[in-house]
């Protein structure tokens, strides 16, 4: 697949996007952080670099002859997945390479017939996404373990858990629908997540929740994956908006959502067993609004009646109708915001509390805080350029 300048293609686990392709040197191609955000990768026209998410620092660079377009780390392991990308690839675009940083050199690969669209792994497994199938290996010997095959994708879009609990992978099914599957219970769920295809998709750790968005970019859900209930729906904005990541944190206290809009929304998540029960799914229900009428990222729409109330997301001032009046009047909104002045994103949480990376297309690292209980604007605490 090409990608034309100044498109990102919107890897559903936010931690893996590819970047524009060009011919300048040092280019980024891709930037996607590894399972816990303690580190990030970027692929590069001549190679990739590691850099520590927080503190941030420029951990080591690899040079090549060629460009890379997708760095898939393991946890902090010395073994990555690569995949050529850009105008001149280093390995071709349908083959995975295993590179041991140790050795400096490959030890392994997987070959396929189309191109690689994603990599993800965890300390057993690797499973390789194409546009019609995904390929789970086991990582030890890289013995092939499961083939499962899907809808067009042409974003790369799987979420694989990285805790150390059940083994869970969800891919988008059919349009607007996910699949989710269990390799420790063996238990398949699919379920229809969205009335349009869907754009975006986040596991937290244990892979317990589900984040999904569709090509609307208007409303995020969130799901119970032994279950498929809705647990959750908030909503970013009232405008289209393409979804370029979603990030939980930790402790699944928090999601972050960043789009073309370029403001990254935070949102304050429900227990998951103490959830009200209200949240009844009707993906018909997505947005049938007139769009361009509303300012999505207007302090009056996100607010809702008096604004934050403590430690949770405002609601819409409408809310007491909820029933009467069209959905978008009762939504729930953001609980914090993050302006930056790049268009094309990602984000993740860092192991102090409160605290976001955001890292751009654009080569620009920027380090924010928000308040807990109050939310609303973000508080840069620091900014770093990542290329030369």
């Amino acid at each position: 697949e090409t990608f034309p300048k100044g498109q990102i293609d919107r890897q559903k686990c936010i931690r893996l996007h590819k970047m524009d392709s060009s011919s300048k040197s040092d280019e980024l191609l891709f930037v996607g952080f590894n399972q816990d955000a303690t580190c990030f990768a970027c692929g590069t026209n001549t190679g990739f670099k590691v850099f520590n998410t927080h503190p941030y620092r420029d951990t080591f660079t690899r040079t090549f002859t060629g460009g890379i377009g997708i760095v898939e780390m393991m946890f902090r392991c010395n073994v990555l997945a690569l995949v050529g990308g850009g105008n001149n690839p280093q390995y071709p675009l349908n083959k995975v390479m295993l590179w041991d940083d140790h050795q400096r050199r490959c030890i392994g690969e997987l070959s396929f017939r189309t191109e690689v669209k994603a990599v993800k792994l965890r300390k057993d497994k690797v499973v390789v996404v194409l546009d019609l199938k995904i390929y789970v290996y086991n990582f030890s010997d890289l013995k092939l373990q499961d083939i499962l095959d899907t809808c067009s994708n042409p974003r790369g879009l799987c979420c694989l858990s990285t805790g150390k609990g059940d083994i869970i992978l969800a891919v988008p099914s059919a349009e607007g629908g996910v699949k989710i599957k269990s390799y420790t219970s063996k238990k398949v769920l699919e379920f229809k997540a969205h009335e349009s295809p869907v754009a975006c998709m986040s596991l937290n750790a244990d892979g317990k929740r589900l984040a999904t968005a569709s090509d609307k970019g208007t409303l995020i859900r969130i799901f119970d994956t032994e279950t498929s209930d809705l647990l959750q729906e908030v909503r970013r904005g009232l405008d289209r908006a393409e979804i370029y990541c979603l990030a939980f944190d930790r402790n699944s206290r928090y999601l972050a959502c960043s789009s073309d809009k370029s403001t990254i929304h935070i949102f304050k998540l429900e227990d998951k067993n103490t959830v009200a029960g209200d949240h009844i799914l009707n993906p018909e229900s997505e947005d049938r609004m007139s769009e361009g009428h509303y300012d999505e990222e207007s302090k009056d729409s996100r607010d809702g009646e008096n604004g934050p109330k403590e430690g949770k997301n405002p609601k819409g001032m409408f809310r007491f109708m909820k029933g009467f009046l069209p959905k978008y009047f009762s939504s729930e909104w953001s609980f914090a915001q993050y302006r930056v002045n790049d268009s094309k994103t990602i984000c993740a949480f860092t192991d102090k509390d409160c605290q976001i990376v955001v890292v751009s297309s654009e080569g620009r690292y920027y380090e924010a805080s928000f308040d807990p209980k109050e939310g609303g604007e973000c508080t840069t605490s620091g900014s770093q350029n990542l290329l030369p």
